[in-house]
């Protein structure tokens, strides 16, 4: 995927922001390390006014889905957070040099669809690593799931895609569960929609289908 261009971060827009260690080193060595990039995250993305919409966390690269709420482009914000962690990676294991691979990637989300898509791809990116999602601590899943409150993800914006009338809460979120677990769904048949511009192939109420209504819009938090 190429580098997105400056113009192309606009407010209000979408994104799919991805990033690995150098030479696809791990960038997180123990739980401080995890909690240390997460304490930060909090603090940049209230510093940058970007909302958190998905994100996880794995050895060696970072997926975000985000917004861009003011006109500094969101860029900023990636680049704030990762020069702070490195400096505090070095520091801590004595190394030089960079410790992400050259300037992160960003692709804007056109559209609704790729919006859930990406958040199901990002929460189903640990399922090599664990039994069950949930169990995985260092992505918003379980923020999603209304097992923890991580105070970094808003988590209103896709869930109202899965709310029917007259649902309770927790039948909001066993939808998106249910999406999420999918039909065993190997990540590769999602993984276009995180790393392409190729246009979903079903209509959404399609896509859906697990979840057997249309999802509810709700304005912008």
């Amino acid at each position: 995927m190429s580098r997105t261009p400056q113009s192309n971060f606009i407010q209000g827009g979408f994104y799919h922001i991805y990033n690995r260690g150098n030479r696809k080193q791990n960038i997180f060595l123990d739980e401080k390390d995890f909690k240390r990039y997460l304490s930060r995250l909090k603090d940049y993305r209230q510093k940058h006014n970007v909302t958190i919409l998905a994100y996880c966390l794995m050895p060696n690269h970072v997926h975000f889905l985000v917004r861009q709420n003011s006109p500094e482009p969101v860029s900023t914000f990636i680049q704030k957070l990762h020069t702070a962690y490195s400096m505090y990676f070095n520091k801590k294991y004595e190394q030089v040099g960079h410790l992400f691979a050259d300037r992160f990637k960003a692709k804007i989300v056109a559209k609704d669809e790729y919006i859930i898509h990406l958040s199901r791809y990002i929460h189903q990116n640990p399922a090599k690593l664990v039994e069950k999602l949930p169990a995985y601590a260092w992505s918003s899943y379980p923020s999603y799931l209304g097992m923890v409150d991580d105070e970094i993800t808003d988590t209103k914006f896709i869930l109202s895609y899965f709310k029917r009338k007259n649902d309770s809460p927790q039948d909001t979120i066993n939808s998106y569960r249910f999406f999420v677990k999918g039909e065993k769904e190997d990540l590769q048949k999602i993984r276009h929609l995180a790393f392409e511009e190729e246009p979903i192939p079903k209509p959404l109420d399609l896509a859906l289908k697990s979840v057997t209504h249309r999802p509810q819009k709700t304005a912008n938090p």
